[in-house]
């Protein structure tokens, strides 16, 4: 998948663990780990707001781009 998830990463550096995040964030730790996994398909707005804020970071902290399309999107 083209687009990367550093959400391990930046716990990591701000000594978090993922259930606390997802506490605080009001999503279920299962949907968290997803995301945290690279395995999600979508993450809505106001999800990635709040994972930000309480984090404290910017959603370039969290998501990065490869720089290739994957298959089905190229297909589209």
């Amino acid at each position: 998948m083209p687009i990367i998830v550093n959400l391990d990463v930046v716990l990591a550096q701000r000594k978090m663990r993922l259930n606390t995040l997802a506490e605080l964030v009001d999503i279920t730790p299962q949907n968290l780990s997803v995301l945290k996994s690279g395995r999600a398909k979508a993450i809505r707005f106001d999800t990635l707001e709040k994972i930000c804020h309480v984090l404290q970071c910017q959603p370039g902290e969290i998501l990065a781009f490869d720089g290739k399309l994957s298959e089905d999107s190229i297909a589209e």
